[in-house]
C-alpha cells in the first residue's frame, strides 16, 4: 500500500474505534440507571486495565518486528495466540472475583469474564494488521464492529442491568473478530504459534508494562478501587464525564502516533521545540472550547447524552475540562522528550502518574467526587509542568531518535 493511503486507513481505523469506544459508553448511560451505569463504568475500566496491559505487552512489540511478511506474520501469530491465552486465565480471575462479588456488580464482571477473550482478541488482530502494514484490514474489521455493537446496544430496554450491556457490547465484536481472522489468515497460514517468544526474560513488552503500569494503569486501578470500596456512582460521574471529552483523546492519540515523526523532522532542537509548543497551545486552545460547549450544554440535552448520570457528571465538566487543557501541553511535552531523549520519558511518567492517584484520592477525600476530579486534573497539571521542565533541560548532544511505539489503545482508556 502507499504511504499516503496507508496513513489515512490507519487514522480512520483509529477514529472508528475510538468513535465505537465513545458511543458504547453514551448508549449506556442512557439506558441505564445512575447505579447501573456505575456497575458498567467499573467493569469498562477493569476492562480497560486488562486492555492496556495486552497492548503494552503483546501490541506495542508486535508494532515494533521487522522483516517481510513472513517473519511478520509468524509473530503475529504467536501474538494472537498469546492474547488468547492469557485472556482466558484472565476470565478465570475475574469470573471467581465477581461470584465472590455478588449483586449486580458481580454479575457485571462475570460478563465480563464471559466476553474478554473475543473482545481482547479483537484488539490485538489490529495491532496485527499494523505490523502487517495493512491498516485498511484492520478498518474492515471495526466498521463491521461499529455496525454491530451500536444497533445491539440500542435496542436493549431501559434500565437493563450492567451485566446485560456488557454481554451484549462484548458478544457484538465476535463477527468482526471472525473477519478480522479470515483477513489475516493468508498472512499466518503456515506459521506455529510460538508463546515462549512472549515469555523470555529480555522480552520488550515488560518495559511497556512497566511504562502502562505506572502510567495510565495507576490512575485507572485508584478510579476502580475508589468505586469498589467506597463510591460506586463516582465512578460513573467521572466516567461520564471523560467520555464526553473523547473526541480530544482521538487528537491525543494522533499526537502520539504521528508527532515523533513530524517532529523528528524539524531540523534542530529549537525547531523540534518550538513546533511542540505551537501544537500544545493549539490542542490547549481546542480542549478549552470544548470544555466550554460542554459546559454551555442544556441540561435536556446533556440528559440525552448520559441519562441518568448527566446530573452528577455535570458537575465535573470545569474540572475535567480543566484536566484535558493541560493534558493537551503534558502530551506534546512528552512527545518532544520522546524525539529529544527517548529514555527520558520514563521518570516523568513514574512519579507523576503516581502523583496524579494521590492528589484523586487525597481530592476524594477532602471534597468527594468533585475534589477526586479536581486531585486529576492537578496532577496531569504538574506533569505537564515537569514534562516540560525536561524539555527544557534536555541537552542538545544527549538527543537520540527510536522507533514510534503505537500508543493508540493507551491514550483511548485514559
Amino acid at each position: 500500500m502507499r504511504r499516503s493511503v496507508t496513513v489515512a486507513a490507519s487514522v480512520l481505523d483509529q477514529a472508528a474505534s475510538s468513535l465505537t469506544n465513545i458511543a458504547c459508553v453514551l448508549i449506556a448511560a442512557r439506558v441505564s440507571t445512575a447505579a447501573g451505569f456505575a456497575d458498567f463504568a467499573l467493569v469498562q475500566i477493569t476492562f480497560g486495565v486488562l486492555l492496556g496491559l495486552n497492548m503494552a505487552h503483546v501490541g506495542q512489540t508486535l508494532v515494533l518486528e521487522r522483516g517481510d511478511d513472513t517473519a511478520v506474520g509468524a509473530a503475529a501469530r504467536s501474538s494472537l495466540a498469546f492474547t488468547a491465552a492469557a485472556s482466558s486465565a484472565a476470565a478465570l480471575c475475574l469470573a471467581a472475583f465477581g461470584a465472590l462479588l455478588g449483586g449486580g456488580t458481580g454479575r457485571a464482571f462475570l460478563a465480563l469474564a464471559a466476553v474478554l477473550p473475543v473482545t481482547l482478541l479483537q484488539d490485538a488482530l489490529r495491532y496485527a494488521f499494523s505490523a502487517l502494514r495493512r491498516p485498511d484490514k484492520a478498518l474492515a474489521a471495526d466498521l463491521l464492529r461499529l455496525g454491530c455493537v451500536l444497533p445491539a446496544l440500542l435496542l436493549q430496554p431501559p434500565s437493563s442491568s450492567a451485566a446485560r450491556l456488557v454481554l451484549v457490547w462484548g458478544l457484538a465484536a465476535l463477527p468482526a473478530v471472525l473477519l478480522g481472522l479470515l483477513l489475516l489468515r493468508p498472512y499466518v497460514a503456515g506459521h506455529r504459534a510460538d508463546l515462549r517468544r512472549l515469555l523470555r526474560r529480555d522480552h520488550l513488552g515488560r518495559r511497556f508494562v512497566v511504562e502502562y503500569a505506572v502510567g495510565n494503569g495507576s490512575s485507572q486501578l485508584a478510579v476502580l478501587g475508589l468505586g469498589l470500596f467506597a463510591a460506586p456512582l463516582a465512578v460513573g460521574a467521572l466516567r461520564g464525564a471523560t467520555t464526553l471529552f473523547g473526541p480530544l483523546n482521538v487528537l491525543f492519540i494522533s499526537v502520539n502516533t504521528f508527532g515523533p515523526p513530524l517532529l523528528g523532522r524539524a531540523g534542530s532542537r529549537r525547531g523540534t521545540v518550538r513546533a511542540a509548543v505551537a501544537l500544545g497551545g493549539v490542542l490547549c486552545l481546542v480542549a478549552s472550547g470544548w470544555a466550554a460547549v460542554l459546559a454551555a450544554l442544556p441540561d435536556r440535552y446533556g440528559r440525552e447524552l448520559l441519562g441518568a448520570t448527566w446530573q452528577s457528571a455535570s458537575a465535573l465538566l470545569p474540572a475535567s475540562g480543566a484536566q484535558y487543557a493541560v493534558m493537551a501541553l503534558g502530551t506534546c511535552a512528552l512527545v518532544t522528550l520522546r524525539v529529544l531523549s527517548p529514555k527520558a520519558t520514563l521518570s516523568v511518567q513514574v512519579v507523576f502518574s503516581l502523583l496524579s492517584v494521590a492528589l484523586m484520592l487525597g481530592g476524594y477525600a477532602v471534597g468527594g467526587v468533585l475534589g477526586a476530579a479536581w486531585g486529576l486534573a492537578a496532577g496531569s497539571a504538574l506533569k505537564a509542568v515537569a514534562a516540560w521542565t525536561k524539555v527544557a533541560r534536555t541537552r542538545p548532544e544527549a538527543a537520540a531518535p527510536e522507533p514510534v511505539e503505537d500508543q493508540r489503545s493507551s491514550a483511548r482508556l485514559s
